[in-house]
């Protein structure tokens, strides 16, 4: 893709609303939200997003109020009784519903003819859950999300067992790592996708998980990664992590590296899975941020700590090792000596499905462009 894609600030507006939008994205994780009644605000793109944890779902609306266009919640944290905007102190309850608004037939008049409150509610977005991720889709246009995870679902259910993705366990903020890349939202995904630079990037990787080991894979028009036949299970003195309970003996070294297109990153071994969410923030910047999740609550007791602290690390290693190659590629789009570059027909397929992917997103919503 030519050097304007990972440049352009209007290009990146233009992927946040014919891109983005009109597709399942990510947008942060269900433990953002830790209990009953919590609110959790999102800037995705410049967008203003609150993810609100009500006493039984979690539910993703527009951060605004429908008075004058307000942010309403800037802070995440236990919820108050409402959601009160801070300029004129409209309010709303956490099913969105408008439930005051002071003096708007005047001073004390909280109600005016022809006004109906149930109109002018909070906006929701359409949303969804799997693998501890919250997504959304901001036109409301997309399939039925079941359809959009079916064959990734499908596939990684046959190895850890029916029903096994959707009861994963995040233990806590120790096993997360968030890291701030001046890059590019499409570079990670693009160096996610191939194992081509392990020997020069992740030299300790590579020396117990061989570039030799791993093989490019693409599932479906928006899932390409990695397979490695190489994983070793943690074991720090004997001790190992429960595994999935349909994950088979014969294929415990085998893990899979998949992008999900357009910004969640995805694995999956037989002790552990992990998801990360990159939300891109200006053409050069984006957050990156991991969650890694255990198959049940026993393997996140207290019992279990070592090992995962041993698996913290090393994904801490490696994906602090990636950020020079990512920013390192995104300072490359700067030179009029490059402008799109080429690919190896065997070590980059997956890369090049995801730029096949993107391409299609561009012409698909320029040919809805009316002039």
């Amino acid at each position: 893709m030519p050097n304007a894609v990972y440049r352009d600030r209007e290009l990146f507006e233009f992927e946040r609303d014919e891109v983005f939008s009109r597709t399942w994205v990510a947008l942060t994780f269900t433990s953002d939200a830790p209990q009953k009644r919590y609110v959790y605000p999102v800037d995705f793109m410049g967008m203003p997003v609150l993810l609100v944890r009500t006493e039984g779902e979690f539910r993703v609306y527009h951060n605004v109020c429908s008075h004058r266009g307000m942010t309403l919640v800037k802070e995440a944290g236990p919820a108050k009784r409402v959601i009160r905007c801070p300029y004129h102190s409209w309010s709303y309850d956490l099913d969105g519903d408008l439930v005051s608004t002071p003096h708007i037939g005047g001073i004390g008049s909280n109600d005016v003819e022809g006004f109906d409150r149930r109109l002018h509610g909070l906006k929701e977005i359409r949303s969804a859950i799997w693998m501890g991720v919250i997504f959304i889709n901001l036109d409301g246009a997309a399939d039925e999300f079941d359809s959009h995870t079916e064959s990734l679902q499908s596939r990684w259910e046959d190895y850890a067992g029916r029903g096994s993705l959707n009861h994963l366990v995040a233990p806590g903020e120790d096993q997360r790592i968030d890291l701030a890349l001046n890059c590019n939202w499409k570079l990670p995904i693009e160096n996610y996708c191939e194992a081509y630079h392990l020997p020069w990037i992740h030299p300790s990787l590579n020396s117990y998980s061989p570039l030799s080991a791993h093989e490019s894979f693409s599932l479906d028009e928006k899932t390409s990664g990695q397979i490695s036949h190489q994983y070793t299970l943690t074991d720090i003195a004997g001790l190992k992590l429960p595994l999935f309970s349909g994950w088979q003996q014969d294929m415990q070294s085998h893990a899979e590296y998949f992008s999900f297109y357009p910004n969640l990153l995805l694995g999956i071994q037989a002790d552990h899975a992990f998801a990360i969410v990159l939300m891109p923030k200006a053409p050069d910047r984006t957050e990156e941020r991991l969650q890694l999740m255990y198959v049940n609550h026993e393997a996140s007791s207290d019992t279990y700590r070592p090992c995962r602290e041993k698996i913290i690390k090393a994904w801490r290693e490696v994906f602090i090792e990636d950020i020079d190659a990512v920013e390192g590629m995104q300072k490359g789009r700067e030179s009029s000596g490059f402008d799109g570059g080429t690919f190896s027909p065997v070590m980059d397929t997956s890369t090049h499905h995801f730029h096949r992917w993107v391409a299609k997103r561009y012409l698909s919503a320029l040919a809805d462009v009316k002039y």
